[in-house]
């Protein structure tokens, strides 16, 4: 399943994307009444599983040749593909190849900090550049979205939690991570966490920790990476993060970024992102998620 969240009417609602585009649940549970539990919003669809997989099966067999009912991806204004997480956990430094990079030493364990909601952004949005930054950087992930209730998970069974995964970008303003010791203040300035633009259950992806990612920025590769280079892969990620506190369904945690980000360029070199920028974040199997910068 591959879902999206998409504006209409100056509210969110949920989309699945198929071949024939991507189909207004809403629209479409309107024609087609008789069609039941059939999840209208993305924590519905991530609490049903595998019964609100079945039932978006029979509304898209209903929905058929109802051109109406589906919609060019082209043509939305797209949300974040979770709009309403409990928890956004962020690991820092857990790509190893990032950090020699930025000659920082292999933490001994996953290094941990959150985003807030007021974060999110969707694909194609305009991200605002903070008036008080003038060191924006970008952070391709793959981003976890749990699926169930998950408290002491072992490592092997950690994956079975998880409903899927999407693309984000944990933008950073460098000037502000790294004026106190504490990260928050340059990781949640708004508009600091795009994600999507789909949600793709776990089912159509497979192994995350073997999949291609990418950054773009004005179309210049920035990033190119692979998910095996996690120090701590999303199953060890899951596991120390619940014994820690509960995940719940719909939370969301972004695993790190590798080599390729502005501050590990000499700084003679590091050109920060400024008015007008466009930068894409790429990762097999999920899509491809961009986002363009105005001044603050």
């Amino acid at each position: 399943m591959i879902s999206v969240t998409f504006v209409k009417d100056d509210e969110l609602v949920l989309g699945i994307k198929t071949e024939k585009g991507i189909l207004d649940v809403e629209a479409a549970l309107l024609q087609f009444p008789e069609v039941t539990n059939v999840p209208r919003t993305v924590a519905e669809l991530i609490n049903q599983g595998d019964e609100g997989a079945e039932s978006f099966a029979q509304l898209i067999q209903r929905a058929g040749d109802h051109v109406s009912l589906f919609h060019e991806e082209d043509s939305l204004a797209f949300g974040p593909c979770v709009p309403h997480p409990q928890k956004i956990i962020c690991a820092g430094l857990n790509y190893r190849k990032h950090a020699l990079e930025i000659d920082q030493p292999f933490p001994p364990f996953p290094l941990l900090f959150s985003k807030c909601n007021n974060t999110l952004a969707g694909h194609k949005e305009r991200v605002r550049l903070p008036d008080k930054s003038s060191q924006v950087d970008y952070e391709a992930e793959i981003a976890i979205v749990i699926g169930k209730k998950a408290r002491n998970v072992e490592k092997e069974n950690a994956l079975s939690y998880v409903y899927g995964y999407c693309n984000a970008n944990d933008l950073s303003a460098r000037d502000l991570q790294f004026a106190s010791s504490q990260w928050l203040l340059g990781k949640t300035c708004d508009g600091f966490c795009p994600i999507g633009p789909y949600l793709v259950s776990q089912d159509e992806v497979g192994n995350p920790n073997e999949l291609r990612i990418r950054t773009f920025v004005n179309g210049e590769v920035r990033q190119d990476s692979n998910t095996s280079d996690m120090i701590f892969d999303c199953a060890e990620l899951i596991s120390y993060i619940s014994a820690h506190m509960t995940l719940y369904p719909g939370d969301i945690i972004l695993t790190g970024t590798p080599e390729g980000v502005i501050m590990g360029y000499p700084e003679e070199k590091r050109v920060w992102l400024k008015e007008g920028d466009e930068v894409s974040i790429e990762i097999e199997k999920l899509g491809r998620l961009t986002n363009t910068f105005i001044a603050g």
